[in-house]
């Protein structure tokens, strides 16, 4: 089977010019706002001292990132394929021990700190879990429009990493793979009556999960009522709806935004883009998300023409999984939608989903360099 994907074309073309700049665009305004919507908080942080601290450590973040990115955009897609398997029981591991010598940060225990390093499993388990299923998508061919194989094969694997996320309490993470698990069955072959049906008994899970915990009902409260309870739940959404208003069409310009100092929380991270929206105004808020929209447009476009089935999957998967993070991210900042949790791709901080990002946009271009090769003939 790997043979497949190990052929006399496996020689490296030139990456898909496009999507690297579009990325390396995103990567670059997303440092900048960084910069701008942290400083304040990195100065209160700091005892006035340094303006820079989260700026710093992102920055370092992103050039690990980037080196992640040249060196998986060359590495063979075989490769993934065969570290499928144990990279998917290695995040369950991790997700596991998180339970046992995770740290806690901000209320959530979701961290693991070795040798001086934070990072977040979950992250690792996203991508290890769209990789699992692009290889069972090449294993099953066609056999992913039955029952066994589409619907029970695929949710097999997927539970288990969601059981090591419940177990977390995870919910966003969960929220998060779940509807890119969903587009992958779709892309893979799965029939859309079993998606349809997954997704209904999805919703029931979340019910019973937003009755059985409670800071996840009061995020609902704050979504629908934010006005009702201004000092406390729906403070938050409040301010970042105050940022976004204050903005105006052109915005206050770069660096003066207002809310930043102190009055929006997590404004360098969930919600860094109310404070894009004060300082660039609609007309830059808009530009933004239109470049999100060109690199997951160009990331399905290279899956498209992705010369094997693992490959199209891996990459539909990938891009889909920027496209979710960033549309939730969007919706949440607006008011759209509950607080998630769930950052905005390449803007907001946190090192290792930097890092993480960067990686996995590194195997999306390592498949476009293929994309001009005749395709494999698969069953």
């Amino acid at each position: 089977m790997e043979k497949a994907l190990r052929t006399k074309e496996d020689r490296l073309g030139a990456v898909d010019y496009p999507f690297l700049l579009l990325v390396l665009l995103l990567l670059t305004v997303g440092l900048t706002m960084l910069y701008s919507a942290s400083y304040a908080q990195s100065q209160y942080d700091t005892g006035y001292e340094i303006s820079t601290k989260y700026f710093q450590k992102q920055f370092v973040c992103a050039l690990i990132g980037l080196m992640a990115m040249w060196l998986f955009s060359r590495l063979p897609t075989a490769l993934w394929y065969r570290l499928a398997w144990p990279l998917y029981f290695l995040s369950i591991g991790l997700l596991l021990s998180v339970l046992l010598i995770g740290e806690e940060v901000n209320g959530a225990r979701r961290w693991i700190n070795i040798a001086g390093l934070q990072f977040q499993p979950s992250e690792v388990a996203k991508f290890t879990m769209i990789l699992l299923f692009a290889r069972l998508t090449r294993v099953f061919g066609r056999k992913t429009r039955v029952f066994r194989y589409g619907v029970l094969g695929f949710g097999t694997a997927l539970m288990g990493i969601l059981v090591a996320l419940a177990l977390e309490k995870h919910l966003s993470a969960i929220l998060l793979m779940g509807m890119v698990a969903v587009v992958m069955m779709y892309v893979a072959g799965t029939q859309v009556k079993w998606l349809l049906a997954g997704a209904a008994g999805a919703v029931v899970f979340v019910l019973v999960y937003i009755s059985f915990m409670g800071y996840a009902g009061d995020r609902v409260t704050a979504w629908l009522h934010p006005e009702q309870d201004p000092g406390d739940t729906g403070y938050q959404i409040l301010q970042s709806l105050y940022a976004i208003g204050s903005g105006g069409l052109f915005g206050l310009g770069f660096g003066k935004s207002r809310q930043k100092y102190l009055y929006l929380p997590f404004q360098y991270n969930d919600y860094i883009f109310a404070v894009c929206c004060e300082e660039l105004g609609f007309l830059g808020a808009s530009a933004i998300a239109a470049v999100f929209a060109a690199v997951i447009v160009r990331g399905y476009w290279i899956a498209r023409h992705a010369r094997d089935r693992f490959s199209t999957v891996l990459a539909a998967g990938l891009t889909t999984l920027i496209a979710v993070q960033t549309i939730l991210n969007l919706c949440v900042v607006t008011n759209l939608l509950p607080s998630t949790g769930i950052a905005l791709p390449l803007f907001s901080y946190g090192g290792t989903a930097l890092a993480v990002n960067l990686g996995e946009l590194g195997i999306v271009l390592g498949i476009s360099r293929h994309s001009n090769q005749r395709k494999i003939q698969e069953e």
